[in-house]
């Protein structure tokens, strides 16, 4: 003899089946709070692994906030505000030698050269660096990597930047580029993608690259306390593991394609801009391929700031760096 189910009993069975079901398809993703200096073409493979899915790909879900400014990283990280920062390695040497007891750690290198340029106002042919000698130059500000390294590739060709320039610093970072635009200097540092917009625009002429000048150097890196590093190792690990991949990722797609993978994030700026910068960021070096901050790399650092007069202390390369990761999730 045959039972029948009553059809709403039926509809309960199924749904008692397919919920845990589903439920198992859609685990919880851990939430990781990501302090960035600033927004800026020069990160593009964070970007790229955000709009790729690599970071959902490792169970992870990032809240990226741009908090304008190193200073304001490393308090958002010391404050627990943020779990990672994205900034120059050298706050985490700033943060060390005023004595923290949970020293800020760098794990990841996201870009191993300056990210600047130097846009003239005129247009200048065959341009060697002494032409800058008496000039007026808008430049980065004081203490941070855009102004070392830049101080650094001016001292290389000669110039010394105190004597033989007119340099400005007093001007915030956010409001460089609209104060060269406004007529303040001769020459000005800047960043992708401010400095192709004002050649598109005729305000200004890209004459050189502090990227190629400067060497490998720890640009921007990302970095976390200690203790967070030290209780959520396995997150840290799918972190690197998704950057690793985002750069690969980069170092083998066109820049084109790497443009529209990164508009979201710049939704002002124009695609084909985009893709210049990114290319011009791509064919001098400096997206790092992954993400291991060697050795070389730290020293040429505190060379650079050295010479700038703003280390406070030389700190060993095992003392803040982890390559740990990066090397486990490479191999």
């Amino acid at each position: 003899m045959k039972k029948w189910i009553k059809p709403g009993l039926a509809l309960l069975l199924s749904l008692v089946l397919i919920i845990p079901l589903a439920a198992c398809g859609q685990e919880k993703k851990e939430t990781i709070r990501i302090a960035e200096v600033t927004r800026s073409i020069f990160y593009a493979p964070l970007y790229a692994a955000l709009n790729e899915g690599f970071f959902e790909d490792e169970g992870l879900d990032i809240e990226l906030t741009t908090v304008w400014g190193g200073d304001k990283v490393m308090t958002s990280l010391l404050s627990d505000g943020a779990d990672i920062g994205l900034v120059g390695s050298e706050t985490s040497i700033y943060v060390y030698a005023r004595g923290a007891s949970d020293p800020v750690i760098n794990f990841g290198q996201l870009t191993q050269t300056d990210g600047t340029f130097l846009v003239s106002r005129n247009e200048v042919e065959d341009f060697t660096w002494d032409q800058l000698k008496g000039s007026t130059f808008l430049g980065q500000r004081k203490g941070g990597m855009p102004q070392m390294v830049g101080e650094f590739v001016l001292k290389k060709h000669g110039i010394d930047p105190q004597n033989d320039l007119n340099l400005i610093q007093n001007i915030d970072f956010a409001n460089i580029s609209s104060a060269f635009a406004s007529g303040t200097g001769e020459y000005v540092q800047l960043f992708e993608p401010q400095a192709s917009i004002f050649e598109r625009e005729g305000r200004g002429h890209i004459v050189a690259s502090f990227g190629t000048e400067s060497g490998h150097v720890p640009y921007t890196t990302f970095m976390a306390k200690q203790s967070f590093m030290d209780e959520n190792d396995e997150t840290v690990e799918k972190f690197t593991r998704a950057l690793y991949k985002a750069q690969q990722w980069v170092a083998n797609t066109d820049s084109k394609k790497i443009a529209e993978a990164i508009q979201p994030y710049f939704e002002d700026t124009e695609l084909e801009i985009l893709e210049m910068a990114v290319d011009r960021y791509k064919s001098q070096g400096s997206f790092a391929t992954d993400p291991i901050l060697d050795e070389e790399e730290w020293n040429n650092l505190q060379t650079i700031m050295e010479e700038a007069g703003e280390l406070p202390k030389e700190v060993g390369h095992d003392e803040l760096v982890n390559t740990t990761i990066a090397e486990k999730v490479m191999n």
